[in-house]
């Protein structure tokens, strides 16, 4: 991806509570009231659209949050649910309807005014079939389409062919779009709006001068006039730029450059403990992809999935690539994620034994350390990941290693960001990829685009007409019935059945769950760093920044 889960994507259920990990920002104050001034920091790729609703990269859903207006929102910090453009709103006992009552007096940042009429236009936009919104997918537990009823002005009812558990909080993610300014997308009801973007290089927002919000002394939100994101996927300038303050915030730190300043300026780092995120690899399974045919045996096979899961020294990756500041991960979900994490799960032991074993019982064999297919052919493969990203890249020279020991020879590829997203979701040239998933959902629901079968994320093999498995099958069926259940114990046994199945088929081999490092800068105030993306600056429109 990384994926959004994807952002991820986060919702908790009802009845439930998490322990958010909090780490007090020393040597930061709160928003003051003075000037708003700039807020510099980096995006890793490039955004791939400006299009909220076609929001999947990382990049593009940190900007999504900035300028996107939502009916409500997810509080990162206490994990609340609260009113944004709605004032209010009721769900149904069924879980198929919600009526929201919004707030009137609200503009876009063009001027255009907010009304209800908006939101239908929007969900209509989201639940288009032919859109393939990877936002879209969480509402689809059902087949058919949404009402949407514009009772006045202020006032809308959404009613969906199935119940949506959870339906409130997967608002949070939906950008309202105007239905009738005509600079669509670019006018929007966030805080910040795009101002300038200039391809490989940068992204400016501007404050949103229409915005509604107020802080409790009256005065209008956001403090900052601006943000400056530069697009810079080098984690090695990026830290440069930190240290000679021409950046004012890191918000996912590598291990190593946070050992790095923890020794020097504890004051600027901040480790928030297990994060959401995994790192993983996976196989091509799609049929039409261009590659072998005896490749695609392989990569079809459980037990040759399995077996690569075994021979991983999931302990190195946290220890050598993260200096410990991660964990080797059990599953989908990381143990931060009190609720909806499989205890049951275990991370994979590392046994090179039973990974041969497995390959055995395929007709593998080693020949003069060589390992081969029952048709003599010689295990190479390659693994792709995105050029730039250090703790990839040495995750995969360790995974490269670990895989030479039993015979397998694996050729890592780096790419530039756009250049692997085609080749994952385009042209499926590639064998195996290595990269990360970031959920910025506590519910399952912000991944039913990852494991629905028909899905544009179901990165193995997106897009399937039917499920290509049994176990793809099933997989579908769990997430559709706890998506529609409003009973959070029947919902949490289908979703914990749904992380058994994966772990047992390993269409992802999950590695590590990293820790939520980022680094802020003492002329930045009002940060408060979480493990919900987006980790640093989830308050944005709160926080001002100050010549250090």
């Amino acid at each position: 991806m990384t994926l959004r889960r994807n952002f991820p994507l986060v919702a908790f259920t009802r009845g439930c509570c998490i322990l958010l990990v909090l780490i007090c920002v020393g040597g930061l104050r709160t928003a003051a009231a003075q000037g708003g001034g700039e807020l510099r920091f980096c995006l890793h790729t490039e955004p791939k659209t400006f299009d909220p609703l076609k929001v999947e990269d990382d990049a593009s859903a940190s900007i999504r949050y900035l300028t996107g207006g939502v009916l409500v929102r997810l509080n990162r910090q206490t994990q609340a649910v609260e009113p944004e453009l709605a004032q209010s709103w009721k769900l149904s006992k069924d879980g198929r309807q919600i009526t929201f009552k919004l707030r009137s007096g609200v503009s876009f940042s063009d001027g255009t005014p907010f009304s209800a009429e908006d939101v239908a236009f929007t969900v209509q936009q989201l639940m288009n079939p032919a859109l393939h919104s990877p936002t879209g997918d969480a509402f689809r537990t059902g087949p058919g389409n949404v009402e949407t009823k514009i009772l006045s002005p202020n006032q809308i009812s959404l009613t969906f062919p199935a119940p949506v558990a959870g339906l409130d909080r997967l608002f949070d993610q939906v950008a309202i779009l105007s239905a009738r300014s005509p600079k669509k997308e670019m006018a929007v009801l966030g805080p910040f709006m795009l101002a300038d973007y200039k391809a490989g290089s940068s992204v400016l927002l501007k404050r949103n001068p229409n915005y509604w919000k107020t802080d409790a002394q009256g005065r209008k939100l956001p403090y900052l006039d601006s943000i400056r994101l530069d697009i810079q996927p080098n984690r090695d300038v990026e830290m440069l730029r930190f240290k000679r303050g021409e950046v004012d915030l890191i918000n996912s730190l590598d291990s190593e450059y946070f050992d790095k300043l923890a020794a020097t300026s504890p004051q600027l780092v901040h480790d928030a403990g297990p994060s959401l995120d995994s790192e993983q690899m996976w196989f091509n399974e799609v049929a039409k992809a261009p590659i072998p045919g005896y490749k695609k045996n392989w990569f079809r096979s459980t037990n040759f999935r399995r077996a690569i899961s075994e021979a991983i020294n999931r302990t190195d990756l946290a220890r050598v690539v993260f200096h410990g500041h991660a964990q080797p991960a059990s599953g989908p979900f990381s143990p931060a994620n009190k609720f909806w994490f499989n205890s049951k799960l275990s991370p994979e032991a590392y046994s090179p034994e039973a990974s041969m074993k497995a390959l055995q019982g395929d007709g593998f064999r080693l020949e003069n350390g060589v390992l081969k297919d029952r048709d003599g052919n010689a295990v190479v493969f390659s693994i792709i990941t995105n050029a730039g990203n250090k703790y990839r890249e040495r995750m995969a020279v360790l995974i490269q290693d670990d895989l030479q020991k039993i015979g397998i020879h694996v050729n890592v590829v780096t790419l530039d960001f756009p250049s692997l997203i085609e080749r994952m979701t385009q042209t499926f040239d590639y064998e195996a990829v290595l990269l990360g998933l970031t959920n910025v959902d506590l519910d399952p629901n912000g991944e039913m685009n990852v494991w629905l079968s028909s899905s544009e994320n179901h990165q193995w093999n997106p897009q399937q007409k039917t499920p290509e498995t049994t176990w793809e099958a099933e997989i579908d069926r769990l997430m559709r019935a706890q998506a529609s259940s409003g009973d959070a114990r029947k919902r949490k046994a289908s979703f914990d059945r749904v992380q058994e199945i994966v772990v047992e088929q390993a269409p992802f081999i999950f590695l590590i769950n990293k820790n939520a490092l980022s680094a802020v800068s003492p002329g930045v105030h009002g940060a408060s760093p979480v493990i919900l993306h987006p980790q640093t600056f989830w308050n944005a429109e709160r926080m001002t920044v100050s010549s250090q």
